[in-house]
């Protein structure tokens, strides 16, 4: 796109795949504004995972030196039998990430990465037009009277036409029901356990003192659930996400509150150190449905466009939903940012043309992983272990294809995002 020519964008939801947007497309010279149905703007309590392909779009956007200020590393991913906790296989994450993708695997505090997004989006010194965020700002009505100039109504009655109208809002889109696309909405049979245990209480306890001594990201496997936990900010928190059958309560409510009693409790017989992790839990303790979204590449009409869950909702079975949605903004951006406004309609085909099937793809890989984790000890469990001691990648996808991304034609961003010193 030439520089002297700029356009409009309204992005439709702040978490993190739609300020990753809404930064990207600034830094593009677009002029971004985006609407957020919440009174106030943040993300939940939890961690998150970025892996290369992530990190990648994020140090490309000039983040490094906030998002190491914030980033926790694990130097390994290491899996665990349910039992007795023996170690089945081990993956190096830490400096090995860096040298062979040019990016890191790091873990952060879902609310700091999201400021860090937000503050960069708002950063007056920043290149581009300042984005502009509007709250209580729930879209109501699309108005596509105008193909080339699509209007976000609110709930409060305010019209925002835009050249471009991106639908970022989450598994829940009102943007993908307003715009009539098919449902595709897809419930697992389970549900997350989210909780935050302070390291402090880790540390303190010897059957548990092993999570600080060396950053992991661990998986247990174990029949019908397992257990993912890390570290988030330098060690202040273990981050714990627990996937067990869904209760009737949950799948009907989305989401509910639970007590340190019922995570311990959904893990009966397992390792005597998990009951000892999950008890030190405390906070607000959340158990939500897992739903996913079947694979679907209608993600655009005319000069509207889908983006992350609203588009590609995944089971967490890959720790790719976030960070698919970060390569989503990144091909965005690429796409609208190359071309005058009469182009807009061709760029967002070929942004789903970059990124349907490669992200359909994790899609699938990560609900074959549903079945992969949870298989019952037996033939078919001791196979699967076997071929975790030389691990390479889950269900159909390796983490060279996974980690590596959507090729991208930035050079900057695609070969120089992290200059690896070790």
């Amino acid at each position: 796109m030439p520089a002297s020519q700029s356009y409009d964008v309204t992005i439709v939801g702040g978490g993190l795949g739609g300020l990753t947007a809404a930064l990207a497309l600034r830094q593009r010279g677009l002029r971004v504004t985006v609407l957020e149905q919440a009174a106030e703007l943040g993300e939940v309590g939890a961690g998150i995972q970025t892996a290369p392909n992530a990190s990648r779009v994020l140090l490309g956007l000039g983040l490094r030196a906030r998002l190491e200020a914030i980033r926790t590393e694990p130097l390994d991913q290491v899996r665990r039998r349910w039992q007795d906790g023996s170690v089945i296989g081990l993956t190096s994450l830490g400096d090995f990430c860096k040298r062979e993708y040019n990016a890191p695997y790091w873990h952060y505090h879902r609310a700091d990465l999201h400021k860090v997004l937000l503050d960069t989006c708002l950063d007056a010194e920043g290149a581009g037009p300042v984005v502009e965020v509007r709250t209580s700002s729930k879209v109501v009505e699309i108005d596509q009277s105008d193909p080339a100039r699509p209007v976000a109504v609110t709930e409060a009655g305010d019209a925002h036409q835009a050249d471009v109208l991106i639908g970022a809002d989450g598994i829940r889109s009102n943007v993908r029901d307003l715009l009539g696309f098919a449902e595709t909405l897809v419930f697992s049979g389970e549900m997350a356990y989210r909780a935050l245990i302070p390291g402090d209480k880790i540390a303190a306890d010897p059957a548990t003192r092993w999570l600080v001594d060396r950053f992991q990201s661990t998986i247990w496997y174990g029949p019908d659930r397992h257990l993912v936990h890390y570290m988030i900010r330098g060690g202040e928190y273990l981050n714990v996400v627990a996937i067990v059958p869904c209760s009737p309560e949950v799948r009907d409510q989305w989401t509910a509150s639970a007590t340190v009693e019922e995570l311990v409790d959904a893990f009966p017989g397992w390792d005597d150190r998990v009951a000892a992790m999950l008890s030190k839990a405390e906070g607000d303790i959340s158990a939500w449905a897992m739903y996913h979204r079947r694979r679907d590449p209608v993600w655009v009409d005319g000069h509207v466009a889908l983006l992350g869950d609203a588009c590609h909702a995944m089971l967490p079975y890959q720790a790719q939903g976030a960070s698919q949605a970060m390569e989503d903004a990144a091909v965005l951006a690429e796409e609208l940012g190359s071309v005058p406004v009469e182009g807009v309609r061709n760029a967002l085909m070929r942004y789903v043309a970059r990124r349907a099937k490669h992200a359909g793809m994790v899609q699938d890989a990560a609900w074959e992983n549903m079945a992969f984790y949870h298989l019952p000890d037996g033939p078919e469990q001791r196979r699967r272990d076997e071929r975790l001691k030389n691990f390479d990648g889950e269900s159909n996808v390796s983490y060279e294809w996974l980690w590596s991304g959507t090729p991208l034609n930035d050079p900057d961003e695609e070969r120089f995002a992290y200059q690896f010193h070790g």
